[in-house]
């Protein structure tokens, strides 16, 4: 306690005569601002008026608003191009050398991959692409080299005049190797050593510059292949391999690749290259199980496609076979109606010849526009076996003119355009081989109407509008 009470007596600040004020409080550093004094100046980034001491305070909201426009601390991108902090932070990414700037794009890149970030990955790492392809475009472009031709150029004059002007160190240290290696060396040789070393260096630089060109081009392949982005996954993997045709990862993803696309043989070419180099490679091993796999299920689902088509091939054959074998024409137009899986079949079977022939068949009703669908007539029934269960109790029918079978007529169009009377106890397969009519787009149409005077009518109108399409 004592310790404590004497550290706080020594705090106590002296006044001129040496006594001790120790009631006043001790004051370290300038004195604080008067109110509405103004601060601006002590923030250089700050226009004058901008900041004065018991400012009133923002909202919440303002404050956000106010961070926000600093690039630190910004949730998005501003909407105009006026930033020139952001502006200045964005050029700092391209403030070293090609190298340099992919290489920390690389890094960028990694940092997102490792927190499954694909699509930051892939814009990072096809930043560092872009910097050492241009990079190389201007090493190859004549213009650029004429460039480093005169920087050389410049840079070979400035050191002879530094020769010429007689460095005495520098002499004194040739002089010291000369007299060890016992031979001269002369100013032209000095200089032949210099360029050999900016050659070397320059050589250096452009094997760099590929590896890690290869390498963004590998890993920005793998932010592909986890986006499902396979097309661009194989064109990255073969730009790898064109700078490093042993590249397993390349080859590894490239094969993944191909695989999701069902490119079997050219999955496949991939991975044996890569297992040609690395044998024991657990990824590519594993690749080839799943290639295995993938080809069995293909041959499989192929084998079962080809089996469909067959049968299907037999199928209409065996129809065609039928429905010639008895006679009945049949005609096909350019719009025929949507019945689903409707259709002229054998049945029971359809691969058997024995079958029966069935029928899609439409009962229309004209003189009330309603109409009734069957999807199977066989061959062997009647148009009345099935009048006798679809006539009674029609709902439209309120006049009762088609309660019963015995008080209609049924009607098909022949194939001259006119009409021809179908039996109601003939098979529909006598009707149909009897040449007289034909079956269009694989469905039979049967005309219902009641007897008497509205059938009579009925006909009439039938036969003349047939004959004023024919004029």
């Amino acid at each position: 306690m004592e310790d404590v009470t004497k550290s706080a007596e020594s705090l106590n600040i002296s006044n001129d005569n040496g006594a001790s004020e120790s009631s006043a409080p001790a004051v370290i550093g300038p004195a604080p601002p008067p109110p509405g004094a103004d601060l601006s100046a002590l923030f250089g980034n700050l226009p004058p008026g901008a900041l004065t001491a018991n400012a009133k305070p923002m909202t919440v909201q303002e404050t956000f608003e106010e961070m926000n426009k600093h690039p630190l601390f910004m949730t998005s991108l501003p909407s105009d191009e006026d930033n020139e902090e952001l502006a200045a932070l964005q050029a700092l990414a391209y403030e070293g050398t090609p190298l340099e700037n992919a290489q920390n794009f690389k890094e960028q890149g990694n940092e997102c991959f490792k927190a499954k970030q694909w699509k930051d990955a892939k814009e990072f790492y096809g930043k560092g692409i872009a910097v050492l392809v241009k990079a190389d475009r201007e090493r190859r472009d004549p213009a650029f080299k004429a460039k480093v031709e005169e920087e050389k150029r410049k840079r070979e004059e400035e050191a002879r005049k530094a020769r010429a002007e007689g460095d005495a160190k520098a002499k004194m240290e040739a002089d010291l190797d000369n007299v060890k290696a016992e031979m001269p060396i002369t100013a032209e040789a000095k200089e032949d050593e210099e360029e050999k070393k900016d050659e070397l260096s320059e050589e250096e630089t452009i094997k760099q510059e590929a590896s890690l060109l290869e390498t963004l081009y590998c890993n920005r392949a793998a932010c592909h292949l986890s986006l499902a982005n396979y097309r661009s996954c194989t064109l990255d993997c073969a730009a790898a391999l064109r700078l490093n045709p042993s590249n397993l990862k390349a080859l590894y993803r490239s094969g993944r690749a191909l695989l999701s696309v069902s490119k079997i043989a050219e999955a496949d070419d991939a991975c044996a290259r890569g297992l040609e180099i690395d044998p024991s490679n657990a990824a590519l091993k594993q690749l080839a199980r799943d290639l295995i796999a993938r080809n069995e299920e293909i041959t499989r689902k192929q084998r079962a496609e080809e089996a469909r088509l067959e049968k299907e091939r037999r199928k209409k054959t065996l129809k065609k076979a039928a429905l010639e074998a008895r006679g009945i024409k049949t005609r096909t137009t350019d719009d025929p109606p949507s019945m689903e899986d409707a259709c002229i079949q054998l049945v029971p079977d359809p691969l058997d010849p024995q079958s029966e022939l069935s029928f899609p068949v439409m009962l229309l009703y004209p003189l009330k526009l309603e109409s009734d669908f069957i999807k199977e007539f066989r061959e062997t029934e009647s148009v009345g076996q099935h009048l006798e269960y679809i006539l009674p109790d029609m709902p439209w029918d309120e006049e009762g003119e088609y309660d019963r079978p015995d008080k209609v007529e049924c009607y098909m169009e022949s194939v001259s355009g006119g009409l021809i009377r179908v039996p109601q106890k003939a098979s529909l397969l006598r009707v149909l081989s009897s040449g007289k009519t034909e079956v269009v787009d694989e469905l039979v149409r049967v005309f219902v109407v009641p007897k008497g005077e509205k059938a009579e009518g009925w006909i009439k109108e039938w036969k003349e509008k047939k004959s004023g399409e024919k004029k």
